[in-house]
């Protein structure tokens, strides 16, 4: 009987043991969880930030200025435009 006993009170033992455990790993990944989804945010929150950022930095009023004012460039002459077929161009059909 003291021995059925104590092999019994090993077994508690053990499982308690490995309730403690199961609950510590718990925590820890509730944590990790937590920390990743922390990050997660403060990514979206910079993404949003440089999305507005390249509208910004593409912008085609932008673009035209720096154009015009630091590379001299300004818009071709009517008579300067040629119209180009795209078959032909790509060597098709005529």
């Amino acid at each position: 009987m003291l021995r059925l006993n104590l092999v019994l009170i090993a077994l508690i033992v053990a499982s308690a043991l490995g309730v403690v455990a199961a609950q510590h790993k718990s925590r820890r990944l509730v944590t990790e969880i937590e920390r990743e989804q922390e990050r997660m945010r403060a990514l979206e929150v910079e993404f949003g930030q440089l999305q507005l950022e390249q509208s910004t930095w593409a912008a085609h009023a932008r673009i035209e200025k720096i154009a015009r004012e630091r590379l001299g460039m300004r818009a071709p002459a009517s008579g300067q435009v040629l119209a180009v077929d795209a078959l032909v161009a790509k060597g098709g059909a005529r």
